[in-house]
């Protein structure tokens, strides 16, 4: 298993990748953030604690922190930003 980390510091893009095998099952993406509109933006998190957690936490106010692999409906739920 290799991480791999991936930054487009130009398109603001970023990503932590664990890639190869562990068993028989394939492993990919971790943790997708994007950066727009002034706010972070979670496309995906596979972690355990939830990265938004740890952004509030480290003190970022959940205005600034979008939960976009949730639907965009169901975002006025989560305690964080809608977009």
């Amino acid at each position: 298993m290799e991480v791999q980390k991936i930054f487009d510091l130009q398109g603001d893009h970023y990503q932590l990748m664990n890639v190869g095998w562990h068993g028989n099952r394939r492993r990919g993406c971790v943790l997708q953030i994007d950066l727009k509109n002034d706010k972070i933006w979670i496309q995906h998190d596979g972690t355990e604690i939830g990265v938004a957690n740890e952004l509030v936490e480290w003190g970022v106010p959940p205005e600034d922190i979008v939960l976009a692999y949730h639907a965009p409906f169901k975002r006025q739920y989560t305690g964080f930003a809608v977009d």
